[in-house]
């Protein structure tokens, strides 16, 4: 990702006050309004950066700058916390050993925990920057890409060690599995796309998704094989997965840093910093129109989404003001959270 999710993004916040209203036309006129339907104060110090739905435990699993929380979706209720972290990114699941798996950045480390308890069980050096990561069934492995070592680390879910290391020419982003061994993975310095073999670890090709600068979220559509780059430039990028090409571009907001795509609905979801959601509708597989754009909250701008709900999930927070001077804590001028504000966002229809 672009580093944290949330001081990026409040450069961007009072654009928020000038974005379209929450309530766009959808595509036929018909399909009901996305709204937000709970907000979950989950507190604490530090920023945010992935979330990820546990869909047998119920729980949401947001990564904090030194820790990963679990919360009951239900409630809001903050279950359990992952601490020793150190510039948290990512997190990920093996449902058939019990396990998860988070990035820690700054130490360029993968942790391995239980999923029940949040116990660790040990961790191992993945690569420099250690940002997106992922658990791909079909090969049995666990990734992490590496942001400033331009590569993606294999890691043996069994025991939590590296195995081996994929170079991606690159500076990796956000990256997304088919569930038949194939992973795909934005490269935002490069403003492409990387296809991975999980099975063989190799790069086997890739694509230029301009108009696309700096992409950083990415959505799959399983049935369709399209891909949803989300990128600096206000724009969402889609690729044809098959034929390794674009297919279409729709406006979004700024700010972005995630994306999520729902099978039922055949939305795409934009998560912007500016404090707005984008909606895209998949009118057939290569056409696509915004159906909407939710005001959400400051900072919003990682996302994911429950496929069995079908709800929405993210985070956003209050900021004190632009600060005048830049210092060497804050060279960009940064505004900071307001203490204790983080608040989930639960959106529905």
């Amino acid at each position: 990702m672009l580093r944290m999710s949330f001081p990026a993004a409040v450069a961007f916040a009072a654009l928020a006050l000038a974005v379209a209203p929450s309530t766009g036309a959808q595509n036929a006129g018909t399909t009901p309004k996305y709204h937000i339907v709970a907000r979950y104060v989950i507190g604490g110090e530090g920023g945010w950066d992935y979330l990820n739905v546990d869909t047998v435990g119920n729980r949401l699993f947001v990564t904090r700058t030194n820790r990963v929380q679990a919360i009951e979706i239900a409630s809001g209720k903050v279950l359990a916390e992952l601490p020793g972290l150190d510039r948290g990114h990512g997190v990920a699941f093996d449902y058939a050993i019990n396990r998860g798996f988070a990035s820690s950045g700054e130490d360029s480390t993968a942790i391995m925990f239980d999923l029940a308890t949040l116990k660790e069980l040990g961790r191992t050096i993945a690569a420099v920057d250690a940002d997106a990561i992922l658990f791909d069934a079909a090969s049995n492995h666990v990734f992490t890409f590496n942001g400033d070592a331009n590569s993606a680390s294999v890691i043996d879910p069994s025991t939590g060690a590296r195995t081996s290391s994929i170079p991606l020419g690159g500076k990796p982003e956000f990256a997304v599995a088919d569930g038949n061994g194939k992973v795909w993975v934005n490269i935002e310095d490069k403003n492409e796309i990387a296809e991975l073999d999980a099975k063989t670890l190799t790069v086997v090709r890739r694509w230029s998704i301009k108009p696309c600068d700096s992409p950083s979220g990415l959505a799959i559509d399983r049935v369709h094989l399209r891909l949803f780059s989300v990128c600096g430039n206000r724009k969402m990028v889609v690729s044809d997965a098959v034929a390794g090409r674009v297919v279409a571009t729709v406006p979004i907001g700024s700010g972005v840093d995630g994306a999520a795509f729902d099978s039922e609905s055949g939305n795409a979801f934009a998560s912007n910093g500016e404090g707005t959601m984008t909606i895209v509708h998949e009118d057939t597989p290569d056409k696509y129109t915004v159906a909407q754009t939710l005001r959400t909250m400051s900072g919003a701008r990682t996302v994911t989404i429950d496929p069995v709900s079908h709800r929405i999930f993210t985070v956003g927070a209050k900021f004190g003001p632009t600060p005048k001077r830049a210092t060497k804590e804050n060279p960009r001028r940064r505004p900071t959270i307001v203490a204790g504000s983080a608040t989930v966002l639960v959106i529905g229809r």
